[in-house]
């Protein structure tokens, strides 16, 4: 007999008509602006597939904007979510694509901060508010945000990841699964580290600081 945990029996806490265009897209949103580092001045979102077909229906965009602008997928203030973005004077594109891509119910996330700095997230809403986070600034990854989870964006050379887990270990923060994204033998790559409970911005801090090898770190 399948074991199922109650956030599959009952569904999310959510506002809107379907867990997978509402509640995954403002999850979705919300790990794009956590992973940009939570400070948005400009979006620009790429709705695919069933996202794009029926995504004005279900309100798919604005739960998207909703997501990137830090709210829950239960916040009565979703369906206003343009709005409130205009608000704060946070620029929101919207593009419906009919590129076919993998999973149907997929996102393209491009966040812009004030300093002008870009990233861009590509996740996929996979059933009842779930997802999973398919691309990082143009990389193939795969995580799906239910862990803490930590992003060590680093130069593919030896002694990093040492470093990483040497820190986390004196830390005392345990790893849950762990996985290394690359494209090109000593070029860029991603750390994906899902761990047993958050990892602090000091600790986020110390990783950083080891080596012009680690870029950027994220805890989200």
């Amino acid at each position: 007999m399948e074991n199922f945990g109650l956030f599959e029996i009952i569904g999310p806490r959510m506002v809107g008509p379907s867990s997978s265009h509402t509640a995954g897209a403002v999850r979705i949103g919300n790990m794009a602006r956590k992973i940009a580092g939570g400070e948005v001045k400009k979006a620009e979102l790429t709705l695919y597939g069933s996202f794009a077909e029926t995504g004005r229906g279900h309100g798919t965009d604005k739960a998207l904007c909703a997501g990137i602008l830090g709210l829950a997928p239960d916040d009565e203030r979703l369906r206003y979510s343009m709005l409130l973005a205009q608000e704060a004077g946070v620029e929101v594109t919207v593009i419906f694509s009919d590129e076919t891509l993998d999973h149907p119910n997929t996102a393209r996330i491009r966040i812009t901060a004030p300093d002008g700095r870009e990233t861009e997230v590509v996740g996929a809403s996979i059933g009842g508010g779930n997802i999973r986070i398919n691309e990082l600034n143009g990389m193939n990854v795969e995580f799906s945000g239910d862990y803490p989870t930590l992003i060590v964006r680093h130069r593919d050379v030896p002694g990093v990841i040492n470093h990483v887990t040497l820190v986390l270990a004196k830390e005392k923060v345990n790893i849950a699964f762990m996985q290394v994204f690359r494209h090109v033998r000593n070029l860029d790559a991603y750390m994906i580290i899902e761990t047993d409970s958050p990892v602090s911005q000091e600790v986020c801090e110390l990783i950083q600081s080891w080596s012009e090898d680690v870029t950027e770190v994220r805890s989200v």
